[in-house]
């Protein structure tokens, strides 16, 4: 037999946006505590009988780090873990999920931050697979439609859309030709799309990933064109709206299980104020290429707050 096959499917495990706020709601707790004061070897909080909530009050600025106008959630200030072997012994898969309120002027900009990100945290200088999902897109087994997990509205019109995609692609490319990705991928685009996309590209994507909500059908022309143009065809459980801005506000807010970074509704609560407009989320897996052994998974997320104060 020649060819490979039409479709990958993934395992399907905990819903990514789910998946991403309970591990966020983790790592700002775990945070939290480690901040606390050292009592006879112990943090404060459990040493005195007191309950972890206690956490809550702990003033954010002595658990993050700021880095000029950059806010980091928790502090970047410890040490990466990195991979316990050679980065030769992985397979590890990028995704960057592009969210709909960011800018298209600023895509390229977060690319190359969410690539360093991962780069940095892992010990790496190359990634197996880098998959770039657009916003306001999402494959459809009948059409290509709109939509995804929660809202993915993007306000520009198709060929804006596409011009822009095009932009961020070229800088897919450039990490290419450096070496820095040995095989890039799309997300979710559909066959029509991707016979107006290709044609402009100068590193063609071998890899689409799609996220099959009927039954996992996949329409035989979607299989029959990506056989053709050598794509592989992967599926996935990921939001395309991953971390709407409703969700992120609450989860660093001052609010039962909130981070109490941004200020409350009330005059006199204390933290940012200002307009949070989530702008990427970029997953990253490492798997040990010989036992098929997730060793390390995690995701990284940006955003903005306009006319910020602290109070």
């Amino acid at each position: 037999m020649t060819g490979g096959p039409s479709i990958v499917r993934r395992p399907a495990f905990e819903k990514s946006n789910v998946e991403l706020v309970n591990g966020l709601r983790s790592n700002f707790a775990a945070s939290k505590e480690a901040s606390m004061p050292i009592v006879d070897g112990n943090h404060a909080s459990m040493t005195n009988g007191h309950h972890p909530a206690d956490c809550d009050h702990i003033p954010y600025t002595l658990w993050t780090s700021l880095d000029r106008d950059c806010l980091h959630v928790p502090s970047m200030d410890s040490q990466a873990i990195g991979l316990s072997e050679e980065a030769s012994e992985y397979d590890i898969t990028v995704k960057l999920l592009l969210l709909p309120r960011s800018l298209f002027r600023d895509w390229r900009r977060h690319l190359r931050e969410a690539v360093a990100a991962v780069l940095e945290e892992l010990g790496i200088d190359s990634i197996n697979l880098f998959i770039l999902s657009f916003p306001g897109i999402s494959f459809d087994a009948d059409t290509e439609g709109k939509g995804g997990c929660g809202s993915n509205r993007v306000e520009a019109s198709e060929s804006e859309l596409f011009d822009a995609m095009l932009d961020a692609w070229k800088e897919v490319e450039a990490f290419k030709s450096k070496g820095v990705v040995s095989q890039v991928g799309l997300a979710e685009f559909g066959r029509e799309r991707l016979q107006k996309f290709l044609p402009r590209t100068a590193q063609r994507p071998t890899v689409d990933q799609i996220n099959v909500r009927d039954c996992c059908v996949v329409p035989e022309s979607m299989m029959l064109y990506a056989k053709k143009e050598n794509l592989e065809l992967l599926t996935h459980n990921d939001c395309t709206n991953i971390l709407p801005q409703g969700t992120l506000r609450e989860l660093l807010g001052g609010g039962e299980g909130g981070a109490g970074i941004l200020a409350g509704p009330n005059p006199d609560d204390r933290g940012l104020r200002g307009d949070l407009r989530p702008e990427w989320v970029v997953k990253y897996t490492a798997v040990v290429r010989d036992r098929g052994v997730i060793e390390n998974k995690g995701y990284f997320a940006s955003a903005q707050l306009h006319d910020t104060g602290a109070y």
